[in-house]
């Protein structure tokens, strides 16, 4: 099994900064999770680096393009290792072996027949290189930097990428997989609705030198998006090499929702016209908010992700950032919020339950790891791991980081429930019991082993530390529990050792924070309100999304409810609604509809309800509350 991963190639003209390091760490928690399941990976990162806005910046910088590339890749390139990022290659796209494949690549595009040499005018936007349409304009301006695109009349070369339109389009519908989450395969086609245009690949060397020359004309050097994308085939020394014959074939991209186009369209499409075989998936991830916008430069809310790391350390970033974004969806980012994630989950959770455990081991075991004899409930406990391993599998396949961790963390507050329910220091006082003491020690310490292994996608630090206190090598990390279970050394004493993950606040110290000053003045009393009316922050309490029903049937005894089963977008979910009476299951399949996402679940004639459905009522009759246009299952309404 073979798994090749790819992040987007960073444009060199700003420092890395936050959502850098997000795509870049979800990229390698994906690729350690498939070395965790016995795959041969190949994860490869680099930057962009030829285009009319390094030449800007350089200018800016007072440096050759060049020289000011060099620097920057550079921090980029040192940015990983410090986020325990493990890649295998990093390609540069002004090096000599990205630049000998664009010339090949292009040449044989254009020996196919695929580019031809006409006159263009159109809007082109600077900060974007590329030229928009009047219908993609908003207001006038560029949709991304919201700047007046400057109208250019000049000759280049074109690829014949309106020819693909159909066959991406049936490519793309016989491949549900293809684009994830759903919602972005449904806003690629929504592209495609309209006519595809041919796509400019050239700029002409009397406006720009800075870039790859055009192998039959030197007059011209490749657009930046066209030299960039074939990175991804460069790095694997195309067409000849062994690392393309042997990673190709299983490739799948990740990047973020602003370069969605230029992936799921041009991308495919130069393929196509190349006669190559198309990647398998492109993993689409939102944006990290701060302050309620778009993480940008421009707008002066980067994040700065190493100041983070070195204060609370590089796993628990890597947690948070897996962990608090629905991949696909945008999420807000705060510190608060990320020490929040560490106290609840780490310190709490795993931490206290690490601590509790090998406590016991230590204290009723001499810190020797029990050898359990068969015990009654061996079958569900086995069963239990089959299936939290089934669950997580699944989850980062399907490329839901939160999903596996969830499923972890169910795990881990079982074993804290498990440590109260079987109460180890009343087995311990009464010999008879000395056979079900031994099961329920030996459980914990299995539990602990296999939650290292688990987590270790994420938290690579941590889990070689537990594997390491509890006597394994971390060299044979595996997803097989059964085999963690054999490894296990029962004649060594665990080592408990310091608390995995003390409590810290907003300062990144591990102590408790000093008691507040009293206020000098008594805080104003709340104005109360009328009646009927609520607080804004009231009103933000209710997490409202966008839902499609995928599944729906009437529930047995009675007239009201029917079983509706939602998708997300990140996730399905059971919701029992009173639209009985409405609604035939057939006509809500296939609706979509806005749902309560975080109500607390409910039991209604004995099924689980995971939300709420909105609708409205008049005179009787009930209409679903709808969205007016196609927009991503799971998106947040605000």
């Amino acid at each position: 099994m073979k798994h090749y991963i790819t992040t987007p190639i960073y444009y060199v003209n700003a420092k890395p900064h936050l959502g850098h390091a997000y795509t870049t760490i979800i990229n390698d928690i994906l690729n350690r999770f498939h070395r965790l399941a016995g795959y041969d990976t190949y994860f490869l990162t680099g930057t962009d680096e030829h285009g009319d806005k390094i030449v800007q910046a350089a200018a800016q910088a007072n440096q050759t393009p060049q020289a000011y590339v060099d620097y920057i890749s550079g921090l980029f390139q040192k940015a990983w290792p410090p986020l325990s990022v493990e890649v295998n290659d990093f390609i540069r796209t002004t090096e000599e072996r990205h630049k000998e494949v664009v010339a090949r690549f292009m040449d044989l595009v254009n020996k196919n027949g695929q580019i031809y040499f006409g006159e263009y005018g159109g809007h082109y936007c600077f900060g974007c290189e590329r030229f928009y349409t009047e219908k993609e304009l908003v207001n006038g301006l560029c949709p991304d930097h919201q700047t007046k695109p400057q109208f250019i009349s000049e000759k280049n070369y074109f690829f014949k990428m309106s020819s693909y339109q159909d066959w991406l389009i049936d490519y793309i519908k016989k491949r549900p997989d293809f684009i994830r989450p759903e919602g972005y395969r449904s806003e690629v086609l929504g592209f495609l609705r309209d006519p595809l245009e041919d796509l400019c690949i050239t700029r002409p060397k009397t406006r720009l030198t800075w870039g790859v020359d055009v192998p039959f004309d030197n007059h011209y050097v490749t657009y930046v998006w066209f030299d960039a994308l074939i990175n991804y085939i460069s790095a694997l020394g195309w067409p000849d090499g062994e690392k393309f014959a042997k990673y190709w074939p299983v490739v799948q991209h990740t990047i973020a929702k602003d370069i969605l186009k230029p992936h799921a369209i041009f991308w495919p499409t130069m393929l196509k016209a190349a006669n190559m075989p198309i990647y398998r998936h492109l993993n689409v991830h939102g944006y990290w908010r701060v302050g309620q916008s778009k993480m940008s430069k421009s707008v002066g809310n980067v994040v700065e992700a190493m100041t983070l790391v070195d204060k609370y350390g590089s796993d628990p970033f890597r947690y948070f950032l897996a962990r608090e974004m629905t991949f696909g969806l945008d999420s807000d980012f705060s510190e608060d919020r990320l020490v929040e994630r560490y106290n609840a989950d780490l310190a709490n959770d795993l931490g206290n339950l690490w601590q509790r455990a090998t406590s016991m081991i230590l204290k009723f075991n001499e810190g020797l790891i029990p050898i359990s004899l068969p015990a009654s409930d061996d079958e569900s406990w086995y069963r239990r791991l089959d299936d939290l391993k089934s669950i997580y599998e699944s989850a980062f396949l399907s490329v839901n980081y939160r999903a596996a961790l969830n499923a972890v963390w169910d795990f881990v507050g079982y074993l804290n429930k498990s440590v109260d329910v079987e109460a180890p220091w009343a087995l311990a006082k009464d010999p008879a019991k000395k056979n079900r003491l031994d099961t329920v020690l030996a459980r914990f310490a299995q539990g602990l082993a296999y939650i290292g292994s688990l987590i270790w996608p994420v938290m690579p630090k941590t889990a070689v530390d537990i594997w390491g206190r509890l006597g394994l090598n971390p060299n044979y990390l595996t997803l097989d529990f059964r085999k963690i279970f054999a490894m296990l050394p029962y004649d060594r004493v665990i080592d408990p050792g310091q608390p995995l993950f003390p409590r810290v606040d907003l300062t990144g110290e591990t102590k408790p924070p000093k008691s507040p000053k009293p206020a000098s003045k008594p805080p104003e009393k709340p104005v109360a309100l009328p009646p009927g009316i609520i607080s804004i922050s009231d009103f933000q309490k209710v997490e409202l999304r966008v839902a499609e029903i995928s599944q729906a049937e009437a529930v047995k005894g009675s007239e009201k409810l029917v079983k509706l089963r939602v998708n997300l977008g990140y996730e399905e979910r059971t919701i029992c609604a009173g639209i009985a009476k409405h609604f035939t299951p057939e006509e809500l399949v296939g609706q979509r509809v806005v749902v309560v996402a975080n109500l607390a679940p409910a039991k209604l004639m004995g099924l689980v309800s995971e939300g709420m459905l909105l609708a409205a009522s008049s005179e009787g009759q009930l209409a679903l509350i709808t969205p007016n246009r196609q927009v991503p299952l799971g998106s947040k309404i605000s």
